[in-house]
C-alpha cells in the first residue's frame, strides 16, 4: 500500500486514516515521555498547562473519516495512558475520576470539539474549492 505525508497528514492509497492515527499515537507517547523526563517534579498546575499545550492539541483529527474501530480505540487508550503516566496515576485508577480531578476533557469531547471547530471555520471560508467540497458532502 502506497502512502505519503502531506502537510503532516499521512495519505494512503486506500484512503484509510489508520496510518495517520497511528502516527498520532506514537507522537502522543513521545510528547508525554518528553514531558515526564523534563517536568516530573513540577506542580500540578504547571503539569496541566504543559499537558494541555503538548498532548491535547491533536493535529488534523477533524480530517479523519475512514478508519478502523481498533485503530481509533488505540488512540483513545493512548490518551488515557498518557494522562495516567504523566500525572502519576496507577493503571487501575478510574479514567473518569482522573478527568474530573484534573479538569481535563474526555477523549470523545476532544474529538467532537475538534470536528466542530473545523466545521465552523470551514463554513466561514469563502474559497470556491472549499465550497465545492462542502457541496459534495465531505
Amino acid at each position: 500500500m502506497q502512502k505519503f505525508k502531506y502537510l503532516g497528514h499521512i495519505l494512503c492509497q486506500n484512503l484509510s486514516d489508520d496510518s495517520d492515527i497511528m502516527r498520532e499515537v506514537k507522537n502522543m507517547f513521545y510528547r508525554t515521555n518528553v514531558l515526564i523526563r523534563k517536568f516530573a517534579k513540577c506542580s500540578l498546575h504547571v503539569k496541566l498547562t504543559l499537558f494541555r499545550a503538548y498532548c491535547i492539541n491533536l493535529y488534523d483529527t477533524a480530517l479523519w473519516k475512514r478508519f478502523s474501530t481498533a485503530t481509533y480505540t488505540k488512540l483513545k487508550y493512548c490518551y488515557h495512558r498518557c494522562i495516567k503516566l504523566f500525572f502519576g496515576y496507577s493503571r487501575s485508577y478510574s479514567v473518569t475520576n482522573i478527568l474530573l480531578e484534573l479538569g481535563l476533557p474526555s477523549f470523545n469531547t476532544l474529538m467532537v470539539n475538534s470536528q466542530i471547530t473545523f466545521d465552523s471555520s470551514n463554513m466561514r471560508c469563502r474559497n470556491s474549492i472549499s465550497h465545492a467540497i462542502r457541496e459534495l458532502g465531505y
